[in-house]
């Protein structure tokens, strides 16, 4: 909690010390207004000729007294708003900061819907404690020993009945402290879980229709959510049970302290004397209130605080998590530094935790302008590699160099900016289809509309774009759900072409396009970014038989290098793909016939 306090400013600080001030202020005023009461008392029960008066002006202080506390509550409200939602707002961006700066590893371990929770409903209930932080949990602790203070000085059976009700609500809240608290961090966690149900139940909806597993997930819904409704259920009745026992103890208080009262003043035989323990009585049912009271508002703080300690506990993970991809020191090359070269150097990696490699001493160069292509069976290692270029992960062993420049040495921003990345399932985000395709930012590159247009035109895109309604600022849902799959591959790459990188990375985005598209969408990529360095994961041969290189992965290893016309002389796995897809005509009958017979 200190942690995230300290995230406060110099104005939030300032805040905090007059919203102090104001609760100091308005404990005095509730505590003198008992005095005036008292007062009020012993006058009417005196009976004396000037006591009207005296009651009128009593009484006009008391109103006085009521009337400043509840200003003092209302400028406390304030201070305490401001200073939870300056502290919210806060606490997102740093969180949201936070989770962009991970790199797969780190997402991985907490999980998506685990993030999406700490970033709201986890900071909500941070915001809640803060809010009620300066109204109760510093007004109770201040108002009960300030209370109690004043008791002592009093009559001592009416301290030992307000000490017999303070024992019992100490009891109830230890109770409440022990038997609940574990249960708060087991909420969170459930939440967590439903979240994560509910999230791949939507993302999934289509399969999970083809496949009539609706019953399914209904099931494994309920499950979810019974687990955390039966645990929310047992808090909320263990804090049920605070309410009508903090109002039986005051009740009981009350009725103790007239009830000792009446003794009190049945043995006292002048007038005078019981006119001033009828003022005493009145006063310490007063004082007796607020005393029940600030523990009353302990209990709220009992209620709302162990949830909070839990979401605190869990926004300061994600805070405190030291992102595996560092940036470099490298932004700006010197001249004449080679240009869109990517080099794998005696290349391994395995993912962390995992106790196999997924990669083996990989070793290759693209130079500028070439085309380099990697196939393989599923599992073989083709889009981790690539991945590497980009940093997502790091490699375990050997070295990534972009530019004759190991990747480790980068800044992110300056590795990032030497590549146009198109991932396996293409990703589109709210907004227009210019903004998409427009989207991001790179050093002294302005996206105009006439880029972002070249672009589409490049990726084989303005004929279905220019059909939409509005073109290209034509609104695209979140998802891109409101156009086809192989529509957004190309607004994918369109994307990555209007970048105008050196570095091409392609991880199976043509896979959705049909032939046709494919081979026009290849020839016009060769024709405008042919400076371009190129790296295409792939699983059709068409795709690939034209690349500089083909590296031919299986379980990891790199089983054969060279093109197309290479490997199918030397490799039987590329030539076993190759046969798969295409017949030995297509491929040519008397490279065929020479490679069967080696």
């Amino acid at each position: 909690m200190l942690r995230i306090l300290r995230s406060l400013k110099v104005r939030e600080w300032i805040y905090f010390a007059l919203g102090v001030i104001f609760i100091v202020l308005q404990v005095f005023l509730d505590l003198t207004m008992p005095d005036y009461m008292s007062a009020i008392t012993e006058l009417a029960m005196s009976g004396a000729a000037a006591g009207m008066a005296e009651i009128w002006k009593n009484g006009g202080l008391m109103l006085a007294c009521a009337l400043g506390s509840a200003l003092s509550s209302v400028a406390v409200g304030f201070f305490a708003a401001r200073i939870a939602a300056a502290l919210s707002f806060r606490l997102r961006s740093s969180v949201f900061d936070k989770v962009e700066s991970f790199s797969m590893e780190e997402i991985n371990k907490f999980s998506t819907a685990s993030l999406i929770t700490r970033t709201t409903n986890d900071i909500t209930q941070v915001q809640m404690i803060v809010s009620m932080g300066l109204q109760i949990i510093i007004k109770a602790p201040i108002l009960a020993v300030w209370a109690i203070v004043k008791i002592l000085g009093r009559n001592w059976q009416w301290s030992v009945a307000t000490a017999g009700a303070v024992i019992v609500m100490v009891l109830m809240m230890l109770f409440i402290l022990i038997a609940v608290f574990p249960k708060f961090r087991k909420v969170q966690k459930l939440t967590d879980n439903l979240n994560a149900v509910t999230r791949e139940n939507l993302t999934g909806v289509r399969v999970v229709r083809a496949y009539n597993a609706e019953e399914y997930q209904e099931n494994k819904f309920e499950k979810a959510n019974n687990e955390l409704t039966k645990t929310q259920l047992f808090t909320s009745r263990a804090m049920a049970v605070l309410s009508p026992v903090m109002t039986l103890v005051m009740t009981g208080l009350s009725v103790a302290i007239y009830w000792i009262g009446a003794y009190l003043i049945d043995d006292l035989a002048t007038g005078a004397a019981r006119s001033e323990l009828f003022g005493q009585m009145t006063a310490f049912s007063g004082y007796a209130t607020q005393v029940v009271s600030a523990f009353m508002m302990m209990a709220m703080i009992f209620i709302i605080l162990p949830r909070a300690l839990v979401s605190v506990r869990r926004i300061d993970e994600v805070l405190s998590t030291e992102a595996t991809i560092k940036d470099g020191t490298v932004s700006v090359l010197p001249e004449g530094s080679p240009v869109g070269t990517v080099e794998f150097r005696n290349v391994s990696f395995k993912y962390p935790d995992a106790s196999e490699y997924v990669l083996h001493d990989m070793s290759f160069k693209a130079e500028k302008g070439q085309t380099v292509a990697f196939i393989g069976s599923t599992g073989s290692g083709k889009s981790t590699a690539i991945n590497l270029v980009p940093r997502f992960y790091d490699a375990t062993e050997g070295e990534v160099l972009v530019d004759g420049v190991n990747v480790k040495e980068y800044t992110l921003a300056a590795l990032h900016d030497k590549i146009g990345y198109v991932p396996q399932r293409a990703v589109m985000f709210s907004g227009t289809v210019e903004s998409n395709v427009a989207y991001g930012e790179k050093t002294g590159l302005e996206f105009s509309i006439d880029k972002v247009k070249e672009a589409v035109r490049i990726a084989q895109g303005k004929e279905f774009v220019e059909k939409m309604d509005g073109g290209y600022t034509a609104h695209m849902a979140q998802g891109g759900t409101n156009v086809s799959g192989g529509q957004k591959q190309r607004l994918a790459i369109a994307r990555a072409v209007c970048r105008e990188p050196e570095i091409y990375i392609f991880d199976d985005s043509f896979s959705a396009l049909d032939y046709k598209t494919d081979k026009l969408l290849r020839r016009a990529l060769k024709e405008e970014t042919g400076n371009a360095t190129s790296l295409i994961v792939a699983q059709r041969i068409g795709t690939i038989r034209d690349a500089d290189l083909i590296l031919v992965l299986d379980e990891g290893n790199v089983v054969g290098q060279g093109t197309h016309e290479e490997l199918l002389k030397t490799c039987k796995v590329y030539r076993e793909i190759a046969l798969s897809q295409l017949s030995a005509e297509e491929l040519g009958a008397d490279i065929m016939k020479e490679a069967q017979t080696k």
